[in-house]
C-alpha cells in the first residue's frame, strides 16, 4: 500500500496507534538509561574488567548509530509497520538474550542486537507518525506525546532500575522489557496501517557502507575519547573521510540515493537538523558533566546526583505533551527557536553558578533546560518530517535521529575535552557550559531564520 492510500482510522484507532508507538519508544529509551546503573553488578557477576563492561553499554550505541540510515530507508522501501515490528521483535528477543546471557560476551552480543532493533524501530516510529497524522496540527499533538516518552524514560529510569536491581538482580532490567515488547507487536498488528514508497528507490549498498562508516566512526570516536585519544582521533578522521565520499556518491545518484541531497533544500528541514544537533550538543553535555562535577567535588553522591537531575526530566515530561497545542497557538517558529534559546539560558545559568555552595541556581538551570527541551523537541521533529514528502518520511526520520546522535556525541566529546583541559572542577564546568550555551543560542538563531523562510515560502 502506498503512503497516500493509508486509511484514516477513527479517533480510537489513532489513540491505539499512538499508544503503540509510545510503548515502543519508552522501552527503548528506558532500557538505555537503566543499563548504566547495572554495570557494577554485571561486572561482579561475570568478574569482568572495565573494558568489557564499557562495551556492554557502547555496543548498543555503536550499532544504533551505524544502522540508523539503513533503518529509515528500509521503512520507506519495505513498509513502515513491517520495519517497526521487526525492530520491536529484535529488541525484545535481544532483551531475552541479555537476561539469559551466560557470559559477558553473550551480553555484549545481546546489547549489539538491541542496538540494531532500536535503529529499525525508532525511525520507523517517527515515520509512522508522519503518515498516520497527515494534518500538521494533529501531528504536532501526537509528536508532543511521543516526545514526552523520551523524557519519561529519563525521569523514571534511575528509580525503576534501582528498584529492580535491588529486589531482583541485574537480569530483571532486561526481562521487564519483554512483556512490553510483546504488547507492542500485538498492538501494531491491530492499530498501525502499513505504508511504503519503494518507487525508483533501492538499497544503495555503497552509500550504506559509507554512511555506516561515517556514523560508526563518529560514535567510536566519542566512545574512545576518554580511553584512547589516538583511536578516537583516527576514528574521527575516518568518519570525516567517509562523510566526504558519501556526499559525493549521493550527489551522483540524485533521487535514487540513500539520502537524496535535495532533502536538504527546504530551509525548514535544514534548520530542524541543525537546531536538533545543537540542542543535544548542550543537553547531553549537561547530563555528562554536571553529575561528574557534583560527585568529584563531594557535593553529592551517585544517588543524590540522579535525584538532582530530576527537574530537567520532569519539566521535559510535563511540557512535551502540550507542545503541539502551544505550536498551534504561538507558532512553530516561536516553539523551536524559543525552546532552544531557553536551553541556552539554562546552560548559561549553570555555568555562571559553577562553584557555588548552593545547588539552587543549578537546579533552576536544569529546569530551564527541561522546559526548553519540552517546548522544542516535538516541534523540531514535526518540522523535519513535515518539510519532506511522505515518501521520504523514513529517511527524514532517520536523519533527524542522526542529528540527535551527532549532536550528543560531539557535545560530550567537545565539552568533556574542554572540561578536562581546564582541569575540571568549577572552572571546567563554567567554560563548558558557556560554550554549550553559545551553541544553543546559535542553533536557536538558525531555527528562527529557517522557520521564517519556510513560512514565507509557503
Amino acid at each position: 500500500m502506498q503512503a497516500g492510500s493509508v486509511p484514516r482510522g477513527g479517533e480510537q484507532r489513532h489513540r491505539l496507534t499512538l499508544l503503540t508507538l509510545c510503548i515502543a519508544v519508552l522501552i527503548a529509551q528506558l532500557d538505555t538509561s537503566v543499563v548504566n546503573l547495572a554495570v557494577r553488578p554485571i561486572g561482579e557477576h561475570f568478574r569482568a574488567g572495565v573494558g568489557a563492561l564499557q562495551w556492554v553499554v557502547d555496543s548498543y550505541n555503536l550499532l544504533y548509530a551505524v544502522l540508523l540510515l539503513t533503518g529509515g530507508l528500509l521503512a520507506d522501501l519495505l513498509g513502515r509497520r513491517r520495519i517497526f515490528m521487526a525492530g520491536a521483535a529484535l529488541f525484545t528477543a535481544a532483551s531475552l538474550l541479555c537476561a539469559a546471557a551466560p557470559t559477558v560476551a553473550a551480553l555484549i552480543g545481546g546489547r549489539a542486537a538491541a542496538g540494531i532493533g532500536a535503529a529499525l524501530l525508532l525511525p520507523a516510529s517517527l515515520a509512522i507518525i508522519r503518515v498516520a497524522w497527515p494534518d500538521a496540527r494533529d501531528r504536532a499533538r501526537a509528536l508532543g506525546i511521543w516526545t514526552a516518552c523520551n523524557g519519561l524514560a529519563l525521569a523514571i529510569g534511575p528509580a525503576t532500575g534501582g528498584l529492580l536491581l535491588d529486589r531482583f538482580g541485574w537480569r530483571s532490567i532486561f526481562l521487564v522489557v519483554v512483556p512490553f515488547g510483546i504488547a507492542t507487536l500485538a498492538l501494531a498488528l491491530l492499530a498501525i496501517p502499513e505504508s511504503a514508497d519503494p518507487q525508483d528507490r533501492h538499497f544503495d549498498a555503497p552509500a550504506q557502507v559509507l554512511g555506516a562508516v561515517a556514523l560508526g566512526g563518529l560514535a567510536l570516536a566519542a566512545i574512545e575519547a576518554h580511553r584512547d585519544i589516538g583511536t578516537a582521533l583516527g576514528a574521527f578522521i575516518l568518519a570525516l573521510l567517509a562523510l566526504a565520499v558519501f556526499i559525493r556518491v549521493e550527489a551522483r545518484r540524485g533521487a535514487g540515493a540513500l539520502v537524496p541531497l535535495d532533502l536538504f533544500r527546504p530551509p525548514g528541514f535544514r534548520g530542524a537538523v541543525i537546531a536538533t544537533a545543537g540542542m543535544t550538543f548542550g543537553m547531553y553535555g549537561v547530563l555528562f558533566l554536571l553529575p561528574l562535577t557534583w560527585q568529584e567535588g563531594g557535593q553529592l553522591g551517585p544517588v543524590g546526583a540522579g535525584i538532582a537531575l530530576l527537574p530537567m526530566a520532569l519539566l521535559f515530561v510535563l511540557v512535551s505533551p502540550a507542545s503541539g497545542v502551544l505550536s498551534t497557538r504561538f507558532g512553530t517558529r516561536f516553539m523551536t527557536a524559543g525552546g532552544v534559546a531557553i536551553i541556552g539560558c539554562g546552560l548559561l545559568l549553570i555555568g555562571v553558578a559553577a562553584g557555588a555552595t548552593s545547588l539552587a541556581a543549578a537546579e533552576i538551570g536544569l529546569a530551564l533546560t527541561g522546559l526548553g527541551m519540552g517546548l522544542a523537541t516535538g516541534p523540531l521533529m514535526g518540522v523535519a518530517v513535515g518539510a519532506v514528502a511522505v515518501a521520504r518520511a523514513g529517511t527524514a526520520a532517520a536523519l533527524i535521529n542522526v542529528a540527535r546522535m551527532v549532536g550528543a556525541t560531539i557535545g560530550v566529546a567537545v565539552l568533556g575535552s574542554l572540561f578536562a583541559l581546564a582541569d575540571g572542577g568549577a572552572t571546567g564546568l563554567r567554560l563548558a557550559m558557556l560554550l554549550g550555551a553559545a551553541v544553543q543560542l546559535a542553533a536557536a538563531a538558525v531555527a528562527w531564520i529557517t522557520t521564517r523562510r519556510q513560512a514565507m515560502a509557503l
